[in-house]
């Protein structure tokens, strides 16, 4: 029997890191990286092992690495391409299970946020098992996501009374009807969605790189911070190659 813990390391801030992610890094004795495919992600790669240096403990372990495939973004058809980039990442993670977990050993994939939170690796994972990798155990290990600590961050609850919370992305915001949306998360918006929003009485809590030291909060009517937030974002990702960044979006009204 082999075993494979998913680890949910947080949002990048090192005190997000749980008791249980902190004890499940202590029993692997090999760490799986999926190093993205442009070299400005190099930098999620140097957070992880400092997170093992500091938390693996003492105990031997090792780390092999292989590189995530590069997704066709400019696609007609986003959910083909994202099928498409899925079954090839599942390719390259059952090719370092297979390669480099031996019987009776204990793998580990430290995962950014949680592992059942936008991440693909718990659903690559089952289907390599579905494939015939029976001896394959499989362990979650939940983490703190983004949008706790957007919220931690801000000072304000995600729920608010007799409102429904809506998870979503960039790419669904954007062609929302704006009259319908009233609490709703966004993650992964790398098109500046919100700006379609303005003019509907809308309040924006925002954050980029959360519990970084490159950390950057942006609140307030839409209308009044979308530029803010517009150049502030372009000028991270034009330094760094990559930001990390979410936000809440609520219809103002009157009370809590």
């Amino acid at each position: 029997m082999r075993s494979l813990l998913l680890i949910g390391i947080g949002p990048g801030d090192p005190d997000a890191l749980t008791l249980g992610a902190v004890r499940a890094m202590r029993r692997a004795d090999v760490f799986f990286f999926l190093e993205k495919a442009d070299a400005g992600r190099d930098a999620l790669i140097d957070v992880r092992r400092r997170l093992l240096a500091a938390h693996a403990g003492d105990r031997p372990y090792r780390v092999v690495s292989g590189r995530t495939p590069a997704r066709d973004r400019a696609a007609e058809d986003y959910a083909d391409a994202v099928a498409d980039w899925r079954d090839r990442r599942t390719r390259v993670i059952g090719d370092l299970i297979d390669r480099d977990l031996m019987p009776g050993e204990t793998g580990g994939v430290l995962i950014w946020g949680d592992p059942g939170l936008y991440d693909g690796t718990l659903q690559s994972v089952q289907d390599l098992i579905a494939e015939g990798r029976g001896d394959l155990r499989v362990e979650v290990v939940p983490g703190i996501a983004s949008p706790q600590a957007l919220a931690a961050r801000h000072r304000v609850p995600l729920n608010r009374v007799g409102e429904s919370l809506t998870v979503t992305t960039g790419r669904l915001i954007g062609s929302a009807d704006p009259d319908t949306v009233t609490n709703h998360l966004v993650m992964l918006d790398g098109r500046h969605a919100y700006r379609h929003l303005t003019g509907y009485d809308l309040d924006i809590h925002w954050g980029a790189d959360l519990g970084t030291p490159d950390e950057v909060l942006i609140a307030g009517p839409l209308d009044a911070v979308a530029d803010r937030i517009g150049a502030t974002l372009d000028a991270k990702r034009a330094a760094k190659g990559w930001v990390m960044d979410s936000y809440l979006l609520r219809k103002r009204r009157e009370g809590p």
